[in-house]
């Protein structure tokens, strides 16, 4: 079964800048979308960027000219770097991986355990 394990959150100021990662693991054939999600205190999960096999990428508002979707496919990795992070940006970041093609066949919605990620001052 295949394995998503997410890394790089913390605490920074606000301004600040931090680089998160999402390593699937197993035996993984092709990862089609990837994608970022975020859940602040008392709101729902929410996505906030995805990015296409192609390296097609999409933001939603928040995060749009601050945050930066990319990914290595040789590494099954896909990473958020995020920039001019704001108070509001605190939240537990998720990946997930809608459709990854293993060995084992087709897995659906793989999400990482995600990773606390606290903007203050």
């Amino acid at each position: 079964q295949v394995q998503l394990v997410e890394s790089g959150g913390g605490l920074v100021q606000p301004g600040g800048s931090l680089r998160l990662s999402c390593v699937a693991s197993g035996r993984i054939k092709s990862i089609d979308v990837m994608a970022w999600y975020r859940q602040r205190p008392g709101t729902p999960r929410e996505l906030i960027a995805t990015i296409t096999s192609g390296g097609s990428e999409n933001y939603q508002d928040p995060v749009k000219g601050r945050f930066t979707i990319s990914r290595d496919n040789a590494k099954n990795t896909a990473y958020l770097q995020m920039s001019s992070l704001k108070v509001e940006d605190t939240a537990v970041y998720y990946c997930n991986f809608p459709i990854i093609v293993s060995q084992r066949g087709i897995e659906f919605d793989t999400w990482g355990q995600g990773t606390q990620v606290t903007v203050s001052s």
